[in-house]
């Protein structure tokens, strides 16, 4: 399966948050949500870094609650690992194992497509292997 294909299932919808929105802002926003990252961008479409959860905690260990009014580019990763929609699955899944990232942005043309959780990934997995599992199980019956 191609990271195209687990997005039109999922669907491209991206929560972005500003460069200088705070730390608390982007906490909100996270919370409402109910998601673990976000994508930092001026403009919605253009990546400039992404902001996680553990952004914030490692944040909170070395500055204390003073970052909380911090800008999320104190914390943010500048370093952001992309992929583009014809992407195997499995291929991304290893990339995202080997180098422990949670979260992928989709480009496409330079431009915000999607993202893609480790979570989408295993269950994408899963899937696959259900789906292999019925089709092993009904050619033992036939």
């Amino acid at each position: 399966m191609l990271i195209g294909a687990l997005l039109a299932k999922k669907g491209n919808h991206v929560v972005t948050v500003r460069p200088r929105s705070t730390v608390t802002e982007l906490l909100a926003v996270l919370a409402d949500n109910n998601i673990g990252a976000a994508v930092v961008s001026d403009d919605g479409s253009s990546i400039s870094g992404i902001v996680s959860e553990r952004d914030v905690v490692r944040g909170l260990n070395e500055r204390g609650a003073a970052v909380l009014d911090a800008p999320v580019s104190a914390i943010m990763t500048t370093e952001v690992r992309t992929c583009g929609p014809g992407v195997k699955v499995e291929d991304l899944r290893q990339t995202m194992t080997t180098h422990r990232i949670r979260h992928v942005p989709v480009v496409v043309d330079d431009r915000l497509a999607g993202i893609v959780s480790i979570g989408d990934v295993v269950k994408s997995a899963i899937e696959a292997l259900e789906t292999e599992k019925a089709h092993l199980v009904d050619y033992l019956h036939r």
